[in-house]
C-alpha cells in the first residue's frame, strides 16, 4: 500500500503502534480512517491505569496524534464510533468527547460490546477529512 495506488499509510510514534496486522490510520482520497484505538501509553504498549475518562482522553489523544501526522485535526472529523464494554459510562466519555470535539459535531455511533481487545472498556474508530491544503 503506497502513493501509487492512491492509498497513504500513517504512522506516528505518538500514538500505539497496531497490536495486529493493521495501519494507524490510512489516507484514500480525501479521508483518513483511523483504526479503532485503545487507552493504550504510545511510550509503553500497555492500557493508561484509571477510570473511564482517564482512558477516553488517551483514546482521544491517540486519535488526534494521528489525525495530525497525516495532516489533519479533530475539527475535520466526519465520523466516529465508539466501542463500550458498559454503555452505563456512557454519559462520562460523552463529557471527555466534548472536550475534543466541538460543535458542529461529527456524526457517531456508540456500540456496546462484550469484550474489546485486551481486556479494554473502550475504543474509538474516526474518519476525518484530510484538506488538500494540508497533504
Amino acid at each position: 500500500m503506497g502513493k501509487e495506488d492512491g492509498l497513504k499509510r500513517v504512522s506516528t510514534s505518538e500514538a500505539p503502534s497496531a497490536i495486529g496486522p493493521y495501519s494507524q490510520g490510512v489516507v484514500a482520497g480525501d479521508f483518513l480512517f483511523i483504526s479503532g484505538q485503545l487507552p493504550l501509553d504510545p511510550a509503553t504498549g500497555e492500557f493508561v491505569q484509571g477510570n473511564i475518562e482517564e482512558k477516553t482522553r488517551r483514546v482521544l489523544t491517540n486519535i488526534k496524534a494521528i489525525a495530525e501526522a497525516a495532516g489533519t485535526d479533530l475539527n475535520h472529523a466526519v465520523k466516529t464510533t465508539i466501542f463500550l464494554k458498559d454503555l452505563r459510562n456512557f454519559a462520562s466519555v460523552n463529557a471527555i468527547y466534548a472536550e475534543y470535539f466541538k460543535d458542529p459535531f461529527p456524526a457517531r455511533s456508540t456500540v456496546e460490546v462484550s469484550s474489546l481487545p485486551k481486556g479494554g472498556e473502550i475504543e474509538i474508530e474516526a474518519v476525518l477529512y484530510v484538506p488538500r491544503s494540508k497533504k
